[in-house]
């Protein structure tokens, strides 16, 4: 009975193995080099040198503990990607706008802790690092009244919004985009 499940078990591991080796095309850099992996893509159109991009990020998932959050990590995905492409740095502007269950990752070491059963906020050195190179965070205010989450709770530089809502409506009037994913 045993050797029949392995040999059946067999077939599916072989079909995990080519996305497992697909990965390994996928490094991180050149913006962030601990997060934010891409792979080099060969494309038909190369972005011209004076793409501009205001993108807004849209998050309601909580990060899966112990990682930084899939969203915040796409944006550094975006950055990464870009910049490899070839557009500057500086022509590219991220928002990431945070509500719903995923408002705890935008909160304090000692916020997150007493809420999440001790555990370390894995978002939070991302987050940080994000910022140092010009995205903004916006909590919705709503999900923070909701999750019992006041300004002094939040990581630094982490803007409180009246709404989720709020946020992006602003963000669409000051000429931002809504990402898709």
């Amino acid at each position: 009975m045993r050797k029949s499940c392995l040999v059946a078990l067999l077939p599916l591991l072989a079909l995990g193995q080519p996305a497992a080796a697909q990965m390994e095309n996928f490094k991180t850099g050149p913006v962030f080099e601990e997060f934010g992996a891409i792979a080099p893509v060969e494309v038909d159109e190369p972005l011209p040198n004076d793409t501009v991009f205001s993108i807004a990020f849209d998050v309601s998932t909580a990060a899966t503990p112990d990682k930084i959050n899939r969203t915040i990590e796409s944006a550094a995905r975006f950055i990464n990607m870009h910049v490899a492409a070839g557009v500057p740095e500086e022509n590219i502007h991220l928002a990431i706008v945070v509500h719903g269950g995923a408002a705890f990752d935008l909160t304090n070491p000692e916020f997150f802790a007493a809420h999440k059963d001790g555990r370390t906020n894995a978002s939070a050195t991302a987050i940080a690092q994000l910022q140092k190179h010009g995205v903004d965070f916006y909590l919705c205010g709503q999900s923070a009244a909701a999750q019992g989450i006041s300004k002094a709770d939040l990581l630094p530089g982490v803007k409180m919004a009246l709404s989720a809502m709020t946020a992006h409506a602003l963000l669409q009037q000051q000429g931002y985009t809504i990402n898709p994913f």
